[in-house]
């Protein structure tokens, strides 16, 4: 079996049809019988992108396009329990006070806690934790205050 990778730019046309061309050749591509991996770090970058000040994509937005990416036949991830986790923690974080203010978790940092975790079990290591200055990180199981 055969796989193809893209790049965030990919995600992102096939996602916002924002580029008549690209989004056309994008959306073809994920049409194809060719499984297309999405790599954790295309995933952040794609979410970190569309919430910023051009997309300002809110929280339920972020949910709704990994659920999408998630339910796509031809989409496949690195680790696609630690994906669907993340996803679920992200979506119920509650805001926490911090030092700079209130702060909600990023998807990113769930992603982070949950791909150490697979990978320890994976690979037969007691995982410990994952160490964070993050406060809105360390509410996650598995994270750690350093």
């Amino acid at each position: 079996r055969t796989v193809i990778a893209c790049k965030t730019n990919v995600v992102l046309r096939r996602l916002l049809d924002d580029a008549p061309a690209q989004s056309q050749r994008a959306r073809r591509l994920f049409e194809a019988a060719t499984p297309v991996l999405v790599t954790d770090v295309v995933l952040a970058e794609a979410l970190w992108t569309l919430q910023g000040t051009r997309y300002r994509a809110s929280r339920d937005d972020l949910v709704a396009v990994v659920i999408g990416l998630l339910e796509e036949p031809a989409v496949v991830f690195e680790d696609r329990n630690a994906v669907w986790s993340a996803v679920n923690e992200f979506a119920d974080a509650r805001p926490v006070m911090t030092a700079a203010g209130v702060r909600v978790l990023d998807f990113a940092d769930a992603l982070v806690v949950y791909k150490a975790i697979a990978t320890a079990q994976a690979n037969a290591w007691p995982y410990e934790g994952t160490y964070t200055f993050d406060k809105a990180a360390q509410a996650l199981a598995g994270a750690r205050a350093l």
